[in-house]
């Protein structure tokens, strides 16, 4: 974890919703909307977790989801070098978007811990709103040729050519990035990466969770990561679409809407 990371009690503080208070699901999407995270407590069992997840997004079955949609993230010492399946080990996990390789990564994800690592595991979250405005603050051709479409793609044979940062018509911006074995980048892209890396380190947010404490964040602008970690730690994780409004993308930093990226055709 870098040294700048913003400590553990001052994220969980600043991005809590209160579960207990009335209209929390309105509150919840409300800080999305805004802020794109929002963090909780009181969460003890399979069966709450799966209720708030209820109360703000349709669940989104996937390969690696259990029956009821939520996929329990252990160490099942059986994954151990398999592309695609380094959440499931004990290894440390580089910031990405969830599920990045299909042509429309799940808007909303949630992450709840019900048992913590003996050390290690801290979550780890990077606003992608900020590390646009470093990059357009200082590299703005950096932020143009990540821009440009289909520069990358992420995934497996299945997987999806795409690029890292996406412009809506309406000026709002779209991210996603994973960092791992399956992910390929154009000649444009590969000269920016280091830059790209160094922004996200800078903005990187440690949170460790304890039992029942969890998050949610918008998985088009916040990218999310995992220290390594020791012992039994699980969590448990679920992706949908959200059931209020929530327009594409965020609103970039005004001093980022300087910077003349290219639109999606």
């Amino acid at each position: 974890m870098c040294p700048e990371c913003e400590t553990n009690g001052h994220l969980f503080a600043r991005h809590r919703i209160d579960l207990a208070r009335p209209h929390a699901a309105s509150r919840i999407a409300e800080r999305l909307r805004s802020e794109g995270l929002v963090t909780f407590d009181g969460v003890r069992s399979r069966t709450q977790a799966l209720a708030l997840a209820d109360q703000i997004m349709t669940v989104s079955p996937h390969r690696d989801s259990d029956s009821d949609g939520l996929t329990t993230i252990r160490d099942t010492r059986h994954h151990a070098g398999r592309a695609g399946f380094a959440g499931f080990g004990n290894g440390a996990l580089q910031p990405h978007t969830e599920r990045s390789g299909i042509p429309c990564p799940p808007r909303l994800m949630m992450l709840v811990c019900e048992r913590a690592a003996i050390t290690g595991g801290e979550s780890v979250c990077v606003d992608g709103r900020a590390v646009l405005a470093d990059l357009a603050a200082v590299a703005h051709e950096t932020v143009i040729a990540l821009a440009q479409p289909r520069s990358a793609y992420f995934g497996a044979g299945d997987g999806h050519p795409c690029q890292v940062i996406t412009v809506h018509a309406d000026n709002r911006v779209e991210l996603r990035l994973r960092q791992d074995d399956l992910a390929r980048f154009s000649p444009i892209v590969q000269p920016h990466l280091p830059r790209l890396r160094a922004a996200i380190s800078r903005r990187q947010m440690a949170l460790r969770l304890a039992p029942g404490e969890g998050y949610v964040l918008d998985n088009w602008r916040w990218l999310h990561a995992r220290n390594a970690f020791t012992g039994d730690r699980v969590c448990w994780r679920v992706l949908g679409a959200p059931s209020f409004a929530l327009a594409e993308g965020f609103t970039p930093a005004p001093t980022t809407a300087s910077v003349p990226i290219s639109v999606r055709p």
